[in-house]
């Protein structure tokens, strides 16, 4: 049980530690952002949704997985982006697009395709094993459960 417990914190620290780190180079350089996502090979409207959309999520999913009520979302969030970055890494691996730059920021942009999709599928496991994880600590009873006894919720003495 502990090791298990052990286990999903530090998936969740390396988790939320991406999603924040992600997010935040993306709003410091908005403009480079922005501009990268114009040369995706997506719809105008989307890339200019996109801008403050990923960030954002990006930060949701990271505050979801701060709170362990909301760790099983979390998780499943995590992955499911994973799964659409990573797809969307391995069709740029591919050579479906042709000159197409990242638009991750930070030091993630410095990668290059193939390095980023090695990152992706490291962190796409890292997600599926944490959501493993949480859903065989739920099938005990534990998730969403504050760590304690249980003996607060019962008054000390008398009515």
């Amino acid at each position: 049980m502990k090791k298990v417990k052990n286990r999903l914190t530090w998936i969740k620290l390396f988790l939320i530690t991406l999603w924040v780190y992600a997010a935040v180079s993306k709003l410091l350089e908005v403009e480079v952002f922005a501009a990268q996502l114009e040369r995706q090979p997506l719809p105008f409207w989307l890339a200019s949704h996109l801008v403050w959309a990923l960030p954002v999520a990006e930060l949701l999913v990271a505050g979801l997985l701060v709170f362990r009520r909301f760790e099983l979302a979390g998780l499943w969030f995590s992955l499911g982006l994973m799964l659409l970055f990573t797809g969307y890494v391995a069709l740029a691996v591919w050579g479906v697009w042709q000159d197409l730059p990242c638009a991750c920021g930070g030091v993630l942009s410095q990668l290059g395709w193939q390095e980023h999709l090695v990152f992706n599928l490291l962190f796409t496991v890292l997600a599926g094993y944490g959501l493993s994880l949480c859903m065989k600590r739920k099938g005990r009873g534990e998730v969403g459960r504050a760590s304690s006894s249980g003996a607060a919720a019962y008054r000390s003495g008398g009515r």
